[in-house]
Formats: C-alpha cells, sequence, structure tokens
C-alpha cells in the first residue's frame, strides 16, 4: 500500500515539472521561428498548395544543449531533473497531450476553412474523430503544429536519456551496456535532426491529420516509451562480452544503412525523378513510384531497417527480462498496421500503377519472408 501511494505521488504533476514542460516547448516556439534553417517545400497537397517547412530542428537542439550545458555548469540546473521528476513529467506531458487534443478537436470542429490543410474531416464518430483528428496541418501562431510535435518527441527522447546518463554517471553505475545504449540513440536523434527535411516526405505529415494519436504519440510514447531500455539499464546490471557488443553494433549499423537509405533514396527521388539510384538510372513504375534501389527490394524497406534499429537498441540490456524489449516488440505491431494501412491507400491512389508494382517488388518488408 505504501509502495502505490508512493508511486501515485510520484505521477502527480509538481510545478517543477510544469514549469520545465512549459519552458520546454516555449523554447521550441521560439526556436523553431528564429533559429536559421533551411526553408523545405512539403508535398503537394490536394488541392495543388505546398506548406513551406522551416527545418532548423539540428541548430535549435545544439543551442538549447549548449545553453543547458552552461545552466549545469553554473549549478542553475542539475543534469538529472528529468531523470528525477520522470513519473512527473509523464503524467504532466499525457495531460498537455489531451488538452491539445481538445483544443484541436474543437478548432476543427469550428473550422470552415476549404484548402487542404485545414479542411475539417468529419465523420460524425466522436471517438474516431478525436483519435485520427479534424485536420491535416493546423497551425498555432505560425506554427506548424505537426511537425513542432515530432520535434519536441524527438528532443524528449535526448534530453531523457542524457538525464538517465547523468544519474547513471552520479551514481558510479556507467557501464558497456549504458555506453552502447547512449552512443546508439543520440545518433539516430542528431541523424534525425540532421536530416529534418526528410520528415516532410513522410507518410505523417503527408497523410495522417493531427489527433489524440499523433500527438500522444509524439509528446508521451516517443520519448517516454522508447526510452524504456535506458531507465531499465540505471536499475540493472548486464555483463556484454566483446562479442556480443560487436554484434550489437552491427545490427545497429546495418539497420541504420537500410533505414536511412531508404527513406533518403525516397526523398530524392520526390524532388528529382532522374536522379541516379545505386548509380543507374531509376526504374520508375506508371512515371510515379520508385522500383529501384532499396524500394525495389521491397515496398516497405525502410520498416525494416527502423525494426533492427530498435532492436539494436534494447540489445545492450541483455535477455534476463523482456521489459527492455517493449519498444522493438511495439515498432514491429505499428509498422505492421501502418504498412497494411498504407498498401490500402496506394493501392486506391495509384490503382493499376500500384498492382504493377506489388507484381515486380512482391516482399512488403522482410525479403522472401513477408
Amino acid at each position: 500500500m505504501e509502495i502505490d501511494l508512493l508511486l501515485l505521488h510520484a505521477l502527480i504533476p509538481s510545478w517543477t515539472s510544469v514549469v520545465l514542460l512549459v519552458s520546454f516547448f516555449a523554447y521550441l516556439g521560439i526556436s523553431g521561428t528564429l533559429v536559421p534553417g533551411k526553408i523545405v517545400p512539403g508535398a503537394t497537397l490536394p488541392d495543388g498548395t505546398r506548406l513551406r517547412y522551416r527545418c532548423n530542428g539540428l541548430h535549435s537542439l545544439l543551442l538549447l544543449i549548449t545553453i543547458l550545458g552552461i545552466g549545469v555548469e553554473v549549478n542553475l540546473i542539475s543534469p538529472t531533473v528529468i531523470a528525477d521528476r520522470g513519473l512527473e513529467l509523464l503524467s504532466a506531458t499525457f495531460g498537455f497531450s489531451i488538452l491539445a487534443t481538445l483544443a484541436l478537436y474543437i478548432a476543427g470542429r469550428q473550422s470552415s476553412a476549404r484548402g487542404s490543410s485545414l479542411k475539417p474531416h468529419v465523420s460524425g464518430n466522436l471517438i474516431q474523430d478525436w483519435w485520427f483528428g479534424i485536420q491535416l496541418n493546423p497551425h498555432f501562431i505560425g506554427l506548424d503544429l505537426k511537425f513542432f510535435f515530432v520535434r519536441a518527441g524527438m528532443m524528449g527522447w535526448l534530453f531523457i536519456n542524457l538525464s538517465v546518463l547523468a544519474k547513471s554517471i552520479q551514481g558510479g553505475s556507467i557501464d558497456l551496456p549504458m555506453i552502447l545504449y547512449q552512443i546508439f540513440c543520440v545518433f539516430y536523434i542528431l541523424d534525425y535532426f540532421y536530416y529534418e527535411e526528410y520528415m516532410t516526405s513522410t507518410w505523417d505529415i503527408i497523410a495522417e491529420r493531427l489527433g489524440f494519436m499523433l500527438v500522444f504519440g509524439d509528446l508521451v510514447w516517443i520519448p517516454f516509451a522508447f526510452s524504456i531500455q535506458g531507465w531499465w539499464l540505471l536499475s540493472n546490471k548486464v555483463e556484454l562480452t566483446k562479442a556480443a557488443a560487436i554484434a550489437n553494433c552491427i545490427v545497429f549499423l546495418y539497420g541504420y544503412r537500410v533505414f536511412r537509405g531508404a527513406n533518403k533514396q525516397k526523398h530524392i527521388f520526390k524532388k528529382n525523378p532522374k536522379a541516379l539510384i545505386w548509380g543507374s538510372p531509376p526504374k520508375v513504375i506508371g512515371g510515379k513510384l520508385l522500383a529501384s534501389g532499396y524500394w525495389g527490394v521491397a515496398r516497405h524497406c525502410n520498416y525494416l531497417g527502423d525494426l533492427l534499429v530498435a532492436v539494436s537498441f534494447s540489445l545492450p540490456c541483455g535477455i534476463s527480462s523482456p521489459v527492455p524489449y517493449f519498444y522493438p516488440v511495439y515498432l514491429f505491431i505499428l509498422l505492421i498496421w501502418r504498412e497494411r494501412r498504407d498498401e490500402a491507400r496506394c493501392a486506391e491512389k495509384y490503382k493499376d500503377i500500384w498492382a504493377e508494382y506489388c507484381k515486380l517488388v512482391p516482399w512488403r518488408i522482410l525479403p522472401y519472408v513477408y
């Protein structure tokens, strides 16, 4: 009973956790507008318009790291403040995601916009409209909220990990598994922001409306669920052999190569359909679908890379517990579900062209298996 009460108390947001969260969002809003960055045109929407995205995430992230580093150096902020208040921040962020979704739902229902970005899509089913959202690309004070939320989630994931690392160092428990996990995550997140413009051509930005599914997924699920391995390593000792560490690195590097390579090929093709793929002219189906490179191996080869990277995040934790493997298992289920939705959408959009592509590239994610 006492443990339950302590856990319940830890889940109640304090003013400190609320201030941390609001300050973080305020910084992202200001830096997203003021920090220099490449202006990237998004995909062409059904009404022929294209949104413009300021891809300054990497600069904003490095600036924030510098500011926080100075704050830690002058004892203005503790490097373990996030790890110390993890559950408080989790509940505060969850509460914010509910409020944000409610505001989006109300604004969407009241919108009379006719453009593709803000045109309301009301099904009449309250749960469905709340979960999937009503508008495609809602904005607030000039910020594209969909782009803002995913940026917040990815940065939040990094800062949770860094705070957990600081707590590990502070407690004298830093070891090889924690180092490997932190290196993989830091590389993956920095790479995400280095190639942030590729996000503008992803399914989430192009096709998903902004509802609870994306808001919760970006603000709560990404930073708090994806960092489970770090939290687990903080309180569990793992003996990792040199061979296991090398194998872990190979899984990560191969997964990253497939994931980044596939997404890069797709993004480049959309900008220049004649650009060489693996040193040769691309094979294009119906003038629209790339069937070369990774996209000639499997129709969603990027998902395979993402899954391998997710597994590599968990491998440093060993195999004594299923808890650290929650993330790759969840991601596997999510990507299978998303792949099915994407297949249905593409079949409807491209019709015979999609059927021809499926005949040429029969494998969905993993060649000769699925």
